[in-house]
């Protein structure tokens, strides 16, 4: 299945399916215990969690922003833990990601897997509220270790750094977008970094226009006229506060079947982090 997005119906049929694995990626930028509680509480059947600041971002630096990409050697042995396998005869695994942010996580999740080289991963349409809405199981009870076996091929090629993106963003066939949300691109608001404002030539891609207001991603047809203006370009640099929400605008750019997409993954903080050290 190639698909960047299922629906809850989809993944009920497959509850079951030994080739699926399911990731619960809720977390609270404000209360980062909140999601891991939320899945003790509560959790679709057979999902495992992973915590954005403990699984899916690395260490924190001086510089490389708030949320660095994880280490592989880290990673990968959680996700054979899940039971991913990223080659027969075990696998490809099918992964399918969650939250309750509007893809915010889930997404994040969704292009590591990719930059893993593993691209049999989708995101839950409508999240964990869509699997509620429609009545299916929920539980308590965490599922044991499973053993898969993944190896993962990175592909560099999907992520940039600050050098790269200083060498870039004023090129012609390059647009750098800023996924935040309006009032923190013009420097209106910043609740979070210690500057306000945008990396110069940076063009606004609020990420939450990715979806509706229930979380449910638009139609592809909807996806395709919002980047309409920008789909011509060789790349596309892509960043947000910490280069997490910026992965859903990522998914979108995908589900528009543009592939020129790069994560920068240090965003706004590794930026700032750089104006203001001294």
């Amino acid at each position: 299945m190639d698909s960047l997005v299922v629906s809850a119906a989809w993944l009920y049929e497959h509850l079951d399916a030994p080739q699926v694995a399911i990731a619960d990626c809720r977390f609270s930028l404000m209360q980062p215990d909140q999601g891991r509680q939320q899945y003790q509480t509560s959790h679709i059947p057979g999902a495992y969690y992973l915590d954005l600041n403990q699984d899916l971002a690395g260490s924190v630096g001086k510089h490389g922003g708030r949320h660095p990409l994880p280490d592989p050697q880290t990673l990968v042995p959680k996700l054979e833990a899940m039971g991913i396998s990223s080659a027969p005869p075990e696998g490809p695994t099918l992964v399918v990601a969650y939250d309750d942010s509007r893809q915010a996580f889930a997404s994040r999740f969704w292009w590591l897997m990719r930059y893993l080289g593993h691209c049999q991963v989708a995101v839950l349409d409508g999240g964990f509220a869509a699997w509620v809405a429609a009545g299916y199981p929920l539980t308590d009870a965490v599922p044991v270790s499973r053993a898969g076996r993944f190896i993962p091929k990175l592909r560099p090629e999907l992520v940039v750094d600050i050098d790269q993106v200083k060498a870039r963003k004023d090129l012609p066939q390059v647009i750098l977008v800023d996924s935040r949300e309006g009032d923190r691109y013009r420097g209106e608001r910043e609740p979070i970094d210690p500057i306000a404002g945008h990396i110069p030539a940076a063009v606004n891609y609020p990420w939450q226009e990715a979806t509706d207001a229930q979380g449910y991603l638009r139609p592809v047809a909807e996806q395709r006229q919002r980047w309409a203006e920008v789909k011509q370009a060789e790349e596309i640099l892509v960043y947000c506060g910490s280069g997490v929400t910026a992965c859903v605008n990522l998914l979108s750019l995908e589900l528009a079947g543009i592939k020129t997409g790069k994560l920068y993954a240090g965003s706004w903080s590794d930026w700032c982090s750089y104006l203001v050290s001294c």
